[in-house]
């Protein structure tokens, strides 16, 4: 068959992500590998690319879908693919440039506003075959226990105990939408709050008509933004956190690195300090395993992690991503080196999937490329710590005898009290001023 389905692969158990952006139109010419749409979950934006080159002559999806593995995305007739390989190979045509197609934008910082999902089209494509052309039937709302709902609104409801039963719905057929759930916990967080006379329930900071005052631009935020804001509000609302300030001395480290420059070349990466960083807090953590642990069991067992995974906070311009740096104990700071910038990159480019954004132990936010004497990182929960890095700076060290010149660099370490006490947190701090101060612990 020349016309052939791309469907969704497998994201990493991605449930219900949302197409963000819609990539090519029908009639454009598409290549192998090359996107065709972007989706967003609850911990990364990816691109959906095509499996097989030819020119789009459907497509299936549309912005604010919610998709899973196996969705129909577009149907490609690669037949033209074919013919247009055959006239460009044949010797009685003048040779022509293939039409690139058409370049993605670049993100902006303002996030794309989002539509309604079509859970039933989904649902009926991942029954179907791979690269087979599949009808895929009329919009119809999920329904299960007679309320109409879709995988991530009944997902939601379930994290937020709400029975969708009681969920008045605003979408077709009255479907229950996400903005529903939204503001059924408003409405009883409002009515908690008014029957206990303020106690208990956290006081909502009232709307503000800010047009009053001057012009306004509004814009609506990404998932990606609002869900970030969301798990840093839930761990800073439940963990109790301390931070634990120091500056570690690494002026034999950044001599040691420059002198690797030409060899970074030679390996076709560039050496930063994140890598010896990596290694640092991967030593540290061995050393000190309740960093490397998890609360479970409603606080009553703590799960010690017989692996090391530690994320690495990338700002992007669709927001923050935290990609999870695997068994970062057992790499060399040369393949650290290649990972971190491979890892930036693909978050920055939306090329993340959301696997490669779990499993971490330990996370390490750095500003050092922007600036800042120091800040305090929220933890990053089910995590117990995570290690800010601030801009390092030439200051003058009293030596005994006179002050001399040495590369400083501000840390700040932040964990979870209820699993970490001070004792626990002056050993890490101690541990990584000692290994980044001298290269040559990080081998003993």
């Amino acid at each position: 068959m020349s016309k052939q389905q791309v469907t969704v692969p497998d994201i990493g158990g991605a449930e219900g992500a949302e197409v963000i952006e819609v990539l090519v139109a029908v009639g454009d010419s598409v290549a192998v590998d090359q996107g065709l749409i972007v989706l967003e979950s609850d911990k990364a934006s990816m691109e959906i690319p095509s499996t097989v080159a030819g020119t789009v002559v459907e497509v299936l999806v549309a912005e604010g879908q919610e998709l899973a593995e196996g969705a129909p995305v577009a149907v490609i007739d690669a037949a033209a693919a074919v013919e247009q390989a055959a006239t460009e190979d044949s010797p009685e045509t003048e040779s022509v440039a293939p039409v690139e197609p058409p370049a993605k934008q670049t993100a902006a910082e303002a996030p794309e506003p989002a539509t309604q999902p079509n859970e039933a089209a989904s649902t009926a494509a991942a029954a179907a075959p791979r690269g087979i052309e599949t009808p895929v039937p009329a919009a119809t709302p999920a329904a299960a226990g007679g309320v109409y709902a879709g995988p991530a609104v009944r997902k939601l409801a379930r994290e937020l105990g709400v029975q969708l039963e009681q969920v008045s719905g605003s979408g077709p057929r009255g479907r229950v939408v996400k903005e529903d759930l939204q503001q059924f916990v408003r409405k009883a967080l409002s009515e908690g709050a008014s029957a206990t006379a303020g106690g208990g329930a956290i006081p909502a900071i009232p709307e503000i008509d800010f047009a009053k005052f001057g012009a306004v631009d509004v814009t609506e935020r990404s998932k990606l933004d609002k869900l970030t804001a969301a798990n840093m509000q839930r761990s800073w609302l439940n963990v109790p956190h301390v931070t634990q300030f120091d500056d570690v001395d690494i002026t034999a480290l950044e001599e040691f690195r420059k002198g690797l420059k030409a060899e970074g070349e030679r390996r076709g990466t560039r050496l930063t300090p994140m890598p010896f960083i990596l290694k640092a807090c991967a030593v540290a953590l061995r050393d000190n395993p309740k960093f490397n642990s998890s609360l479970a069991g409603q606080g009553s067992q703590l799960v010690y992690k017989q692996y090391i995974h530690i994320g690495m906070a990338v700002d992007t311009p669709a927001g923050l991503m935290v990609p999870v740096i695997r068994d970062v104990d057992r790499k060399t700071v040369w393949e650290l080196a290649a990972e971190v910038l491979d890892l930036a990159a693909r978050a920055r480019d939306r090329k993340l999937m959301p696997a490669e954004m779990q499993g971490g132990c330990f996370t390490i936010s750095s500003l050092g490329s922007i600036g800042g004497n120091g800040f305090t990182p929220i933890v990053n929960a089910p995590e117990v710590g995570i290690l800010g890095v601030s801009r390092a700076a030439i200051k003058p060290v009293w030596n005994g005898a006179e002050f001399v010149p040495r590369t400083l660099l501000p840390l700040a370490l932040s964990y979870d009290h209820r699993v970490i006490n001070g004792g626990d947190g002056g050993r890490f701090m101690a541990s990584l001023v000692t290994l980044l101060g001298d290269l040559r612990q990080l081998v003993m």
